[in-house]
């Protein structure tokens, strides 16, 4: 009897295993689709702060819905059809404007020059390895990485246009989502659940918008800088990068200036030009840092520094950029729950 227990406790135990394989299997390949609808999530709860100050201003649900819906539309068109060809065009002359420096690195006066600036370097040496490394250079690997490079970039295009559509329909039932989300806890428990819902689901909200303000600020003023007081090159290109940055948690604003730097060293600009945009990159920093963020966020999410630091190095480890964008309302929703649910347990023990 003894044994037959054992086999059937080895039996079932065996088949957890191999269930718990599968779903982590399946979780694995559904990762893609998981991260769109996580995006798309993300997204819907920081439009519905903007639903909602409609709805306390006597607009309906219904008219409010739509009108947030035309305004994501909008921008997403505009973003399309005024931004994307510009920086298009930017990157296209950028691409040719490198085709024709790129051949004057291998003459022999170039090398000179390149010596007599940096006398500890073996310049011909470097230019030998560089030489040998392009003869061996496979076409068809190449031809592969330029494929893989537009597969890339296709699944990009479909994956925005996918997390889009999702958007639209979370902001448009979220409402019912929450209710039908409410239905499965329990009665008893169900009014705490829906306030601490609603609370995290404020939380992430006002922080998306919170984020996306602050990205609209340092673009519009990295453009503003780029193209009329410093008038560097590509600036419809560099302003897009800061916004990109901008949208990244603690080094994406800081990762885009050095880059938007390099980037006006790279187009040949001026050394004024490269010192200008160096320090007033270091300027808005700090400004950004001190008197925008804190103005913007401090009602948004309220995460100790160090829970800041730590969950957006976990989140971008685990999901890249989303999860360094989710990781923060994600440890404030975290702490709310600890403080609200947590705490009061362990006092009435």
């Amino acid at each position: 009897m003894k044994i037959h227990n054992a086999f059937s406790i080895g039996l079932f135990g065996g088949l957890g295993v191999i269930v718990a394989l599968g779903i982590g299997a399946a979780v694995g390949n559904l990762a893609t689709i998981l991260t769109y609808v996580g995006a798309a999530l993300f997204i819907a709860l920081g439009l519905d702060p903007l639903v909602s100050f409609l709805e306390r201003h006597k607009w309906k649900r219904s008219l409010a819905i739509l009108t947030v819906l035309a305004g994501v539309l909008g921008a997403f068109t505009g973003l399309v059809f005024a931004i994307i060809p510009v920086v298009t065009d930017q990157i296209t002359t950028l691409v040719a404007q490198l085709q024709t420096i790129i051949p004057t690195v291998f003459t022999p006066g170039f090398r000179d020059d390149l010596q007599e600036t940096i006398p500890w370097l073996d310049v011909d040496t470097v230019f030998n390895q560089a030489d040998s490394f392009l003869q061996d250079l496979d076409v068809l690997s190449i031809g592969g990485g330029v494929l893989a490079a537009g597969v890339t970039i296709a699944n990009a295009v479909f994956g925005t246009i996918i997390v889009l559509i999702l958007t639209l329909y979370f902001v448009s039932s979220l409402a019912s989502i929450k209710r039908a989300l409410f239905q499965l806890v329990p009665a008893s428990k169900r009014a705490q659940f829906v306030d601490l819902a609603e609370q995290v689901s404020a939380s992430v909200g006002r922080f998306v918008m919170g984020q996306g303000a602050l990205a609209l600020v340092n673009g519009v003023l990295s453009f503003i800088l780029l193209t009329f007081v410093f008038q560097v090159k590509y600036s419809a290109l560099l302003a897009f990068i800061a916004v990109i940055g901008s949208l990244i948690p603690l080094v994406g604003t800081l990762t885009s200036a050095i880059v938007i730097t390099l980037g006006v060293l790279l187009f040949e600009g001026p050394g004024w030009q490269v010192v200008a945009v160096g320090i007033y990159y270091l300027v808005y920093m700090q400004v950004e840092a001190y008197v925008i963020s804190p103005r913007i966020m401090n009602s948004a999410v309220q995460v100790p520094g160090v829970v800041v630091v730590l969950a957006a190095l976990i989140g971008g480890t685990l999901l890249g950029v989303l999860g360094a964008l989710v990781a923060i309302p994600v440890a404030a929703s975290v702490l709310l729950i600890i403080k609200q649910v947590f705490v009061p347990r362990q006092n009435a023990l």
